[in-house]
């Protein structure tokens, strides 16, 4: 299991768009995928248990990624985070 902290650092935080694109990126592993803001997990496959986060600009969110293409699927949640989910600013 590869655990790791990522900060939200686009405009408008982890809204419909965002979440859908960590969505999107989830789905295509195999492996399982949390996501932890405030002791609370969430499955990262889960479009209505990332908003729910109500993650804004500046959130620290921690991600779990369990199975055999673990460091794959945290590589890409890494760089979409670091891209600011490919909105402009």
């Amino acid at each position: 299991m590869i655990e790791k902290q990522l900060d939200i650092i686009n405009k408008l935080g982890l809204h419909a768009r965002a979440a859908a694109k960590v969505v999107s990126v989830a789905s295509r592993y195999e492996s399982r995928i949390h996501v932890i803001h405030n002791g609370n997990p969430i499955d990262a496959k889960s479009i209505m248990g990332l908003l729910m986060l109500g993650a804004a600009k500046g959130t620290s969110v921690t991600f779990q990624v369990d199975g055999n293409d673990e460091t794959a699927a945290m590589e890409e949640l890494t760089d979409l985070f670091g891209r600011r989910f490919d909105e402009e600013e």
